[in-house]
């Protein structure tokens, strides 16, 4: 990018989150992450040009000197800052304002700093030829795939129902959303196909943040927060029928709507599964500890006809849930020690510094939260290593996986430059060149633990309190489910 030649008009809206907006190049597979804040800030902005500076380096250092050696460097994309003309910023954020939904805009983007985090743009893959079919890209956030501790939890039910299951009742009970969320991260998780194709098949029909699909860059399916309309299925369909159409030898015309989902769903649990070229074994699921099932997924367990065989080591979904686990105490055992962090630093101020509290995420910093004790010593050092454990956790709970799947012709796949792209051959055609990256990747602010544990408190009253109790209704085709498995 030519920095003082930026032109508003390359860009485009592309998505934002709680704390950044993100912008699209029109032509090159770059987006651009602007910091946001309040609305009643934007004239008198939170924090200076080189604060907001400091706290995007900070994502990026967190992102490669962390999460990249935790989660695996072939899945990390850590980008770097970029300082912006403030006219473009100016003129970018007026231009991109109709294009926001309503309930984003209570807050406004950074238009004084100048400041971005350019990244490459994962919905539009760099392998594909323009020439070629489209290449789809396929956004999962999993969220925490694995069961407590009883140790540390004061209310048995967190040892039976995963966060995600019990969050879902707090989210319909709040109105965020209209409908239960049948998908559960236990079944992704597990490593057994059956459960995974279960997990996939239910965040499609009811995606809300957790899945998206983009084509050629362009988002086709999605949900849209509060609505009362479903996405709408028979449009994403119509989509894939193409990379579908001879799939296991099936007549053109004879492709069913179900045939099409079915092996759409296949090709994303191959690319899951995937352990990337590297020489990963299996590992074995954690049924035995009894933390590998959520008691509130619809999955009947009779159904799996053959045994978990756990994630390969070497997977994008094995990566993330390692790191996940490193919050080994929960929210509840872990407080007491965020309270003596806290009061340490208000005895001695200055040791913010030297505990790295919000940073250098450096190398430093990795090596404080990997050589832990394995027991309280009763020092500030374990304290503040399990709370840095516990926020690294937090960042693997929130992140996304973004699956990127590239048809591949005959000719295509004799092309060396595909050759370090793995493919997913377990029926053909169709071939797919697939990359898996992970996202939002951002540190966890050291005080946002106490609204952690409140939030936490009101998820699990709330699910005590409703009992658990189920939507009115049958589940949208659940008869479906027993019939989507063809035989591996």
């Amino acid at each position: 990018m030519e920095l003082d030649k930026m032109d508003e008009n390359d860009w485009k809206y592309h998505g934002e989150g709680n704390k950044s907006l993100v912008v699209s190049h029109v032509q090159h597979p770059r987006v651009l992450r602007l910091l946001k804040y309040p609305a009643e800030d934007s004239e008198n902005p939170p924090q200076t040009a080189e604060q907001a500076y400091r706290q995007i380096q900070n994502i990026v250092d967190f992102s490669s000197n962390v999460m990249s050696s935790l989660l695996g460097e072939k899945f990390i994309h850590s980008g770097e800052v970029v300082k912006l003309p403030l006219e473009f910023v100016r003129q970018l954020s007026i231009k991109v304002q109709h294009q926001r939904p309503a309930w984003r805009c209570d807050k406004v983007m950074d238009i004084y700093s100048g400041c971005a985090l350019c990244l490459p743009n994962l919905t539009s893959p760099a392998l594909h030829q323009p020439t070629h079919t489209p290449p789809l890209c396929i956004e999962i956030k999993p969220k925490c795939g694995f069961l407590p501790s009883p140790k540390h939890v004061s209310k048995d039910i967190k040892t039976k129902v995963c966060r995600y299951c019990m969050h879902q009742h707090y989210k319909v009970a709040n109105g965020k959303w209209k409908r239960r969320s049948f998908y559960c991260p236990l079944d992704l998780f597990s490593g057994n196909r059956q459960r995974m194709h279960f997990a996939i098949r239910h965040l499609i029909e009811e995606p809300q943040n957790n899945f998206k699909v983009f084509k050629g860059g362009q988002c086709i399916y999605s949900s849209k927060e509060g609505s009362d309309e479903s996405p709408d299925m028979n449009s994403l369909l119509h989509h894939l029928r193409p990379y579908f159409l001879h799939t296991n030898n099936r007549m053109n015309s004879h492709v069913t709507s179900k045939a099409v989902l079915n092996d759409f769903i296949q090709v994303l649990v191959n690319a899951l599964l995937s352990s990337g070229g590297g020489d990963g074994g299996v590992v074995a699921d954690r049924q035995a500890e009894g933390r590998g099932f959520c008691e509130a997924s619809i999955f009947n367990k009779e159904r799996i006809r053959h045994g978990s065989r756990g994630l390969p080591s070497d997977s994008v979904l094995f990566r993330i849930l390692q790191t996940q686990m490193l919050d080994t105490l929960d929210i509840e055992g872990l407080f007491p020690l965020y309270r003596q962090v806290e009061q340490h630093l208000q005895d001695f101020p200055k040791e913010r510094t030297r505990l790295q509290i919000e940073g250098p995420y450096n190398e430093a910093f990795l090596e404080k939260l990997q050589k832990c004790p394995a027991e309280d010593d009763g020092s500030v050092e374990y304290a503040v290593a399990k709370v840095h454990q516990y926020r690294v956790a937090m960042t693997a709970k929130d992140c996304s996986i973004m699956v990127a799947l590239v048809p591949s012709s005959e000719e295509e796949e004799d092309n060396e430059s595909l050759s370090s792209q793995r493919q997913l051959r377990d029926f053909r055609p169709p071939a797919f060149s697939c990359s898996a990256s992970i996202l939002d990747l951002d540190p966890k602010p050291f005080d946002s633990i106490p609204r952690q544990l409140r939030l936490d408190q009101k998820i699990v009253s709330c699910y005590l309190r409703t009992g658990g109790a189920l939507p009115k209704g049958p589940v949208r085709e659940k008869e479906d489910c027993t019939l989507l498995f063809h035989p591996m």
